[in-house]
């Protein structure tokens, strides 16, 4: 079928300014709304697709679009992403949205005393030695919040007093404002939609019911924790007003670096320096874990850089899981300050590698300097 043109669905020109496109559509969805036209599915099309005409053309993008390339802009894949009248439209929200609660109720603004407002969530950063992280601690902390105020428990009121009812809305919140036809449904100016006024409010937190304190808590770190891990403690946040529940608070999590281990996920990482000495006739080395040291095997002919893996010695995350593993990177350390003997020594030593059996000593320099010639051949050749 057919679609009408979104002009002439309010019956306005193209030339028309939103003032007089809103106009219309007041006028037309009073006339075709579903609450004045029970089991009416003529009208509650017709009010559909007034109502889409007034969306397009009170949002200066789709407008744009729709001056542009009519309906063609708003099908399946264009710039509205679905085509059609107003697609699932909730009839009281919309009605709603535009003006309060005409007609006295259904819409989500309409009726009803305003609620107090939830307490604020808090966020805490909390710093963590990797120990801590790895096996659980309890920490206190101190977090400064608005608290219930323990004068007059949280209403406002001065101790032996109490709200008393607001004359202007009667206890409802809101107030009707009649405009013609209209009745339009606002929050009470005198109680801000409270329904309630503190006559005599309270000389701690002046009325408000809540006062600013610091508080102290005892947070418990369950074990495995990482940095970005958040924890959170229930209606330990800023206290609500008037009664109404408090927020939560979040610690976040910040693992400080360590001077031995590097985690990542499940598994600890650190460096192992060993003698060339070592790494070369082989023994053994004491390696640092959480749990105490260990003795790590090196075995003869050990290169700088090969990792060992020691099996559940790595980290139990807090989500559950196996245990991680730590890896342990074993860097050749070359010794420093020689006297005169011993770099005498070392020059006998590296004599003794020349020659024809100089490959089978050192197979990866030999190789680096045999694919570096290759390379220099290969470009003057």
């Amino acid at each position: 079928m057919s679609k009408r043109d979104f002009y002439e669905v309010l019956g306005v020109g193209r030339d028309a300014g939103e003032r007089d496109i809103k106009k219309a559509y007041k006028r037309l969805a009073m006339k075709y709304h579903p609450d004045r036209n029970p089991g009416d599915d003529t009208a509650a099309d017709k009010f559909k697709e007034v109502k889409t005409a007034y969306e397009i053309l009170t949002d200066p993008q789709k407008k744009a679009a729709y001056d542009q390339y009519g309906h063609a802009a708003f099908e399946q894949g264009g710039m509205g992403g679905g085509g059609g009248f107003g697609g699932g439209a909730d009839f009281s929200d919309i009605f709603g949205d535009v003006f309060g609660d005409i007609f006295g109720g259904g819409g989500r603004r309409g009726g009803g005393q305003h609620r107090a407002q939830r307490g604020a969530d808090l966020r805490y950063n909390m710093e963590l030695t990797l120990e801590e992280a790895v096996r659980g601690c309890t920490k206190e902390i101190r977090v400064p919040t608005l608290v219930n105020c323990d004068t007059c428990e949280g209403s406002g009121a001065k101790k032996g007093s109490s709200p008393t009812t607001c004359g202007t809305c009667h206890g409802a919140g809101q107030v009707q404002m009649r405009q013609g036809f209209f009745a339009v449904q606002q929050t009470c100016p005198h109680c801000h939609g409270r329904g309630k006024i503190i006559t005599d409010p309270c000389g701690k937190c002046h009325g408000q019911g809540r006062v600013q304190e610091t508080k102290t808590l005892s947070v418990k770190i369950p074990a495995g924790v990482d940095t970005g891990d958040r924890i959170r403690l229930t209606g330990e946040g800023e206290a609500g007003e008037f009664g109404a529940p408090a927020g939560d608070l979040y610690v976040q999590v910040h693992v400080q670096k360590h001077a031995i281990f590097e985690r990542d996920g499940n598994n600890l990482y650190c460096e192992v320096p060993v003698s060339f000495t070592m790494a070369a006739l082989g023994g053994e080395v004491e390696v640092p874990t959480l749990d105490g040291r260990v003795s790590l095997k090196v075995p003869t002919e050990t290169q700088t850089g090969r990792m060992f893996r020691m099996r559940g010695k790595g980290v139990k995350s807090v989500r559950g899981g196996a245990v991680g593993d730590l890896i342990c990177k074993l860097v050749v350390e070359t010794p420093v300050n020689l006297s005169s003997r011993q770099k005498e020594l070392l020059q006998e030593f590296e004599s003794t590698l020349a020659g024809s059996d100089a490959k089978k000593h050192k197979p990866r320099s030999e190789g680096f300097f045999d694919g570096v010639k290759k390379f220099f051949d290969d470009l003057t050749g």
